[in-house]
């Protein structure tokens, strides 16, 4: 991993390449020294515990020393799983103290605009600066009126496979079932031969909306209305896709699923005791680091037998759930000021570049600038992770992902409707018990 070097670093920023650095951050980097206010400043920052160890590591080792040197803030870095991260931050709020900043998955943002710092200024440099933000990183981190976190990144699941397993059911040169129907028909297959799908069912906050949500879309089914308070879930479109789902899941899946949590799908198909997941790309990423370690059942390297597809179109459509990291400024924090100049800082194109370059693809930049960077001409199998936040809907639709939809989401409403079916209710009693539990939420 390559080392930050400070000096070029102070040189690039002083001649104006950090582009989202303005007024007085721009000096402090320009001159290397740090700021009365900031001498002796400590920030904690709560994160997620990356499925790249390597950023991690980049973090603690690089960017957090670099940090105290360039801007005179020690950076107090606390990583814990990102299931963990909503206690720790209904705690932080009720107390009025806790981490100064924290980054949050998906929607969250949403839940507590009420106890965050309003953080326009910050992110309306870094966008304006990067391109623009994506839309699925710009609709669940501002509230309409104000930002009230910052975008970090950008994750998202694809289909991870194995390309020799799928050959041998008839998809070979790059072909892969196009619709749920033939998937289904392969998984069928597949599952005979002890190989089946991975997919869970559990409350766990990546795995189960990246692949449940897509799949009601692609059957037609939405929560809401475009009005974002008409309830729409039980719907034709909404059964069919959960009934669908109960004889796909028992045709084609490991029926541990519906007590997996994110890494649970990465085990097992590293272990070779799954076909095909939705995930992002570390399952990849971790067979490629560690080539003697995960074989095939030939023998040869694991990675050279994995690829990556999108889900399979349904008669609503395909689409995918890209899922936006966002860093909250709390309005507890007496440090707003050093955070959101840290943040500018981290956001500035050669720090952050360090640490998107250690991602490797497993996520986006959260601004379309970095859709450009070279690391995607790297590997072609990572490439389709390019432009997953182009073509995703946010939770919520066909309404904004406003508080309401944060809220269905982190109660795992549309997950456990496929999984109250799939353990025995009927169908159309699974869509009517969380078309109601949507209409408490909404209404």
């Amino acid at each position: 991993m390559a080392r930050i070097d400070r000096r070029r670093l102070l040189q690039l920023s002083g001649a104006g390449a950090v582009a989202a650095s303005t007024g007085s951050l721009s000096a402090i980097l320009a001159t290397g020294g740090a700021p009365a206010y900031a001498q002796g400043t400590t920030l904690h920052w709560l994160r997620w515990a990356d499925f790249v160890p390597a950023s991690d590591q980049l973090l603690r080792n690089e960017i957090a020393p670099e940090c105290e040197k360039a801007l005179g803030i020690k950076l107090t870095l606390e990583m814990i799983n990102a299931n963990d991260i909503q206690a720790r931050v209904t705690s932080a709020v009720q107390s009025g103290s806790g981490p100064d900043i924290i980054l949050v998955v998906n929607n969250w943002p949403q839940l507590y605009s009420e106890s965050v710092a309003d953080v326009s200024e910050v992110a309306e440099e870094i966008g304006k600066a990067q391109g623009g933000f994506y839309d699925v990183s710009r609709v669940v981190a501002s509230d309409g009126k104000r930002w009230i976190a910052i975008p970090w990144t950008v994750g998202g699941g694809l289909l991870t496979n194995r390309r020799s397993w799928f050959a041998e059911v008839g998809y070979s040169d790059g072909k892969f079932p196009e619709t749920w129907e033939e998937y289904r028909a392969a998984g069928k297959k597949l599952k005979v031969q002890g190989r089946p799908f991975g997919q869970t069912l559990g409350h766990t906050f990546g795995d189960a909306p990246v692949f449940w949500y897509p799949y009601l879309w692609s059957w037609g089914g939405k929560e809401v209305e475009a009005d974002s308070k008409t309830v729409a879930l039980n719907s034709k479109e909404t059964v069919d896709s959960v009934q669908f789902a109960v004889a796909f899941w028992k045709d084609c899946y490991d029926p541990g699923g519906l007590a997996w949590d994110d890494s649970s799908n990465n085990r097992a198909l590293l272990a070779g005791t799954v076909s095909s997941t939705n995930n992002g790309a570390s399952i990849y990423l971790e067979a490629k680091k560690k080539p003697e370690t995960y074989l095939t059942e030939t023998g040869t390297p694991l990675w050279k037998d994995i690829f990556h597809t999108r889900l399979p179109k349904g008669s609503g459509g395909q689409f995918s759930l890209p899922f936006p990291f966002s860093d909250m400024v709390m309005g507890y924090s007496k440090n707003q000021k050093a955070a959101k100049d840290f943040l500018r800082w981290i956001h500035s194109k050669p720090i952050y570049d360090q640490w998107f370059s250690s991602q490797q693809g497993f996520t986006l930049g959260p601004a379309v600038e970095w859709q450009n960077h070279p690391l995607w001409q790297n590997d072609p199998i990572m490439l389709p992770f390019r432009s997953l936040a182009e073509i995703g809907r946010v939770a919520g639709y066909a309404g904004p992902p406003r508080r309401a939809a944060a809220e269905v989401v982190t109660k795992y409403i549309i997950t456990d409707m496929y999984a109250k079916a799939v353990q025995g209710m009927p169908a159309e009693d699974a869509v009517k018990w969380a078309h109601g539990e949507l209409v408490k939420i909404y209404t």
